[in-house]
């Protein structure tokens, strides 16, 4: 290669590298613009308006409170209230118990947990808790019947 084709060969190379740097600092001046300016819409339309959705918080379906899946009952919004601030209303419904139970746990969750004084609102939780979520009972499966057993061979 010659003197004036290897000339020709860097000019060629400063050029692609001119245009890529052009390249890049246009795509990081529009990538800045839309980032200081994120409203900035190639395809707006002015005509677009916004509509706001209220959500009832307390809002009861089929006799469900929405929010927390409790049954609807005298008692709910004191249950709500107090127990969902701390956990999840799942763990109030998965441990069915009976009032004696339920006055202790309270007390467990008051001594360990700093859970407040519930006061006069206890009982109305208690209540509410044994009368919607009692305790299932729990047994075996029934016995199987009309079943052939055959010996297992070594």
């Amino acid at each position: 290669m010659n003197e004036s084709e290897f000339n020709k060969k860097i000019k060629k190379a400063q050029r692609t590298a001119y245009q890529a740097a052009f390249a890049t600092a246009i795509a990081t001046a529009l990538l800045l613009f839309s980032i200081y300016y994120p409203t900035f819409l190639v395809f707006k339309n002015n005509e677009t308006q916004l509509s706001t959705v209220t959500l009832d918080e307390d809002r009861i379906e089929n006799g469900i409170h929405v929010r927390t899946g409790l049954v609807d009952a005298e008692g709910l919004m004191t249950v709500v209230n107090n127990c969902t601030n701390c956990h999840s209303s799942k763990l109030v419904t998965q441990n069915r118990m009976n009032a004696e139970r339920w006055n202790e746990t309270i007390k467990w969750m008051q001594e360990k947990q700093n859970l407040w004084d519930l006061g006069e609102n206890q009982k109305i939780i208690v209540d509410y808790l044994v009368k919607n979520y009692p305790p299932k009972k729990v047994g075996r499966r029934m016995q199987l019947t009309d079943i052939e057993w055959y010996e297992l061979q070594d």
